[in-house]
């Protein structure tokens, strides 16, 4: 098909939706190690995980086998009020940097949570609602994760508790009203409501918190509720990962529709959910051995887990109460700079994506967040969206290997994920307009001070 006959957004029919979501553990030939007990050290067992999470979700997190897990009619029906979302050719974007690449974005704010999160929100809300369960714990970082699982509890009539970090609750008081507004109980982190929380105020007296200390007060809350919640987890767990990928089978299925082949597939990266769910039915195809892609994770200069951190079990949380994972981590310790405005905050990174990177098959870079706002604007003013921070950083660097291009002549096809929009985003926005914004790069002290209080695993 010509070029000229691709239009500006691909929608796909409700009918050609994905019935199934891709587990692309099944294909990797290197598995992701195992959970372990932080008392034992010995992998975790079903029955010990669910204690904190929803029995079937535990399935989903053990199993390495099933190529496809089929998505209930429920959950499907929820995904059609915003799904299939538009795969976008940035035609304008093209045109402005004079590039003769290619570039595409799935955008996934076309809900009102803002962000692709929603597509495992209602999953795991689904499955404590079929459990039986009164509610579910969890926390919450810029919030995008808080208010999707706040309005898929709505949805299917369950308690939501929040506990969302200290330094986005206090310069985001709007996504947090849209949370409290869909019904969730929404407490800064790290509070006084918790053992944890109280343990981690004492010995960080006023820090601004991180999302591994609201993981561990919304760990707390789930286990001692006498089994009424359980807890669900906004990303790095591979049951994330799996109900995201969504996301890349649509891409794929749009992409395909018109012939079209991408070189570079990019995503910001936090704690992966949604880089793992952008690239995950094409990096199956890469481990299978039928076609190559060039994946590039990027992350935040200022939590640089990828590019900066070890590859060994850690803890998940900075409370150390949940099971020890091996990962690119920072050190559950490390609390990243309150300067740090965009997003992908966490010290760890999935499991999957980990395994993955270390075994060579996709690329990590890190960006300033400075340089990050500026490719925000850029895009903004030519493509009309107003970009998340956490997109902002996969913005940079396809618009960085659009110019690559430029340079080379090579028409590339490069698509990334545009995981959410940043109209709860603006005191961020604010700083960067009145020249306030700086950037923070942690010093190699720091880093091995935070690698020093890590747990010595000989796995």
């Amino acid at each position: 098909m010509s070029e000229n006959k691709i239009p500006y957004k691909i929608y796909l029919s409700e009918e050609e939706m994905p019935t199934a979501w891709y587990n692309v553990r099944a294909d990797m030939k290197n598995k992701p190690a195992p959970l372990l007990n932080p008392g034992t050290l010995e992998p975790m067992k079903a029955e010990e995980l669910e204690g904190v999470f929803c029995s079937e979700l535990v399935k989903q997190e053990l199993n390495n086998d099933d190529r496809y897990i089929e998505i209930p009619q429920t959950i499907r029906d929820f995904y059609k009020m915003y799904r299939p979302s538009p795969l976008v050719r940035a035609y304008c974007l093209e045109e402005k940097l004079g590039t003769p690449a290619k570039i595409y974005y799935k955008f996934e704010g076309n809900n009102t949570s803002g962000s692709h999160k929603l597509n495992s929100a209602i999953a795991q809300a689904y499955y404590a609602k079929q459990q039986g369960l009164s509610g579910v714990t969890t926390e919450t970082g810029a919030g995008q994760w808080g208010t999707a699982l706040s309005m898929a509890c709505a949805y299917l009539g369950l308690d939501c508790k929040v506990y969302m970090v200290k330094c986005s609750y206090e310069q985001k008081p709007f996504r947090r009203e849209v949370m409290r507004t869909y019904g969730a109980d929404v407490t800064p982190s790290p509070s006084n409501t918790t053992n944890v929380g109280r343990a981690i105020l004492e010995q960080f007296p006023g820090t601004t918190g991180s999302l591994g200390c609201a993981i561990s007060e919304a760990v707390e809350a789930a286990v001692s509720s006498g089994g009424k919640y359980r807890y669900v987890l906004g990303s790095v767990l591979s049951q994330v990962l799996l109900h995201q990928s969504v996301i890349g089978l649509e891409t794929k299925t749009a992409l395909d529709k018109y012939g079209i082949t991408p070189d570079i597939i990019i995503g910001c990266a936090g704690g992966g959910s949604n880089l793992g769910g952008l690239i995950s039915p094409f990096m199956g195809e890469k481990l299978r051995g039928e076609k190559d892609y060039r994946f590039i994770a990027v992350e935040p200069a200022s939590c640089p887990s990828l590019t900066r951190g070890k590859f060994a079990y850690d803890f998940c949380d900075t409370g150390k109460v949940c099971p020890l994972a091996k990962m690119y981590t920072l050190g559950s310790g490390f609390i990243p700079s309150a300067n740090h405005a965009g997003g992908l905050r966490y010290h760890g990174m999935s499991s999957i994506l980990s395994q993955l990177y270390h075994d060579g098959y996709m690329e990590a870079v890190s960006v300033e967040q400075t340089s990050v706002f500026e490719a925000a604007e850029m895009f903004a003013r030519i493509e009309g969206i107003l970009p998340a921070p956490e997109s902002s950083h996969a913005i940079r660097v396809a618009i960085d290997e659009a110019l690559k291009c430029k340079e080379t002549g090579e028409e590339k096809t490069i698509v990334f994920g545009l995981t959410g929009t940043g109209y709860f985003d603006m005191v961020a926005y604010e700083k960067f307009n009145n020249g306030e914004m700086v950037d923070y790069i942690p010093t190699d002290e720091e880093l091995e001070k935070s690698f020093a209080q890590m747990p010595k695993v000989d796995k």
